[in-house]
């Protein structure tokens, strides 16, 4: 075989391929012709092989293949773009898909929240049933505030981290069975609203807010955000739509273990908050609004995530601000 008129004929189709495995996405047709010229060149590399001794054409067209192999089939060899598209693109992406889901559990939560604090605060014999006086009296003017510098600061983020970590893994791993992630979320809900309302009842409401807000806001958006995600994999069971409900179970698992992979980075963000930040010398307004500013990054990149997938949906995006 004429090894440079072979390569003549076929360059063209090979350059074409490269040229499209260099897009990050591809169009309908794109797709298309790139299955059809993944399977052109695979071919072609059988007819060198067999044909030919040239080393160099037999490495370019392996490579080529193989390449156009993990495009065509969605395997791939693992690579630092990867985690950065899972932070920039995947993990947005999936907080924005399941938004309803966890920003509905996020107002329940926080009204019922409210509300039973308020009911332990303002409500004759409720604070004293839940504790004693000597256990009302350590928690208001020893316990709460000394939690958060107990220990190490380090250490203590470890800590707060691997245990927020398994809260919300928790939600995650038992959403399809829906009752455990109920129960996990308002036990959560009911501990801060038991422990706000008695120290709202001895006048410490402010002591509680400045502990409280500076690590606690995104704290509870991810365990809100974990909760939200469990449940929409239950749902999943019970509604699993056109799908089949094994492939419907499939598809949102997926997404439920990247949103677990990334929660447990915005878990790390609050438990370094909670053991530098809210125990700190800073002054109240300080902390509140570095808690504040904390939870808006997260909410602007839930915001980025939606842009991704208009994006991806190819939704054009208005230029009225609309």
């Amino acid at each position: 075989m004429d090894v440079d008129a072979y390569t003549d004929a076929h360059r063209a189709d090979w350059e074409r391929l490269e040229t499209l495995l260099r897009r990050r996405r591809w169009s309908v047709e794109e797709a298309d012709e790139a299955i059809a010229l993944y399977r052109r060149t695979a071919t072609d590399l059988s007819v060198v092989r067999s044909s030919s001794p040239d080393p160099a054409l037999v490495s370019r067209l392996s490579s080529l293949v193989a390449r156009g192999r993990s495009a065509v089939t969605g395997a791939s060899t693992w690579s630092w773009r990867d985690p950065l598209r899972f932070v920039t693109e995947e993990f947005p992406a999936a907080l924005a898909a399941s938004a309803r889901w966890w920003v509905g559990t996020a107002a329940v939560s926080v009204a019922v929240m409210v509300l039973a604090g308020w009911w332990v605060a303002t409500t004759p014999g409720v604070a004293a049933a839940i504790a004693t006086p000597e256990q009302t009296r350590r928690l208001v003017d020893q316990e709460f505030a000394s939690y958060y510098s107990s220990n190490p600061a380090a250490s203590f983020a470890s800590q707060v981290w691997t245990n927020n970590a398994l809260v919300a893994a928790t939600c995650l791993v038992t959403g399809v069975l829906l009752l455990p992630v109920l129960w996990v979320l308002l036990q959560n809900v009911m501990n801060v609203a038991v422990v706000g309302g008695i120290l709202a009842a001895n006048g410490r409401l402010g002591l509680f807010l400045g502990l409280i807000v500076p690590h606690g806001l995104l704290e509870l958006t991810a365990v809100f955000v974990a909760a939200g995600a469990g449940l929409e994999l239950g749902w999943t069971w019970i509604d699993p739509g056109p799908e089949t409900r094994g492939r419907a179970l499939a598809r949102q698992g997926r997404v439920t273990a990247g949103m677990a992979l990334g929660l447990a980075g915005v878990l790390l963000v609050s438990g370094v908050i909670e053991a530098f930040v809210t125990p700190s010398g800073l002054p109240t307004w300080a902390r509140i609004g570095i808690g504040l500013l904390t939870e808006l990054a997260f909410l602007a990149y839930v915001l980025h995530g939606r842009w991704v997938l208009r994006d991806r949906a190819g939704v054009p995006v208005a230029d009225d601000g609309s």
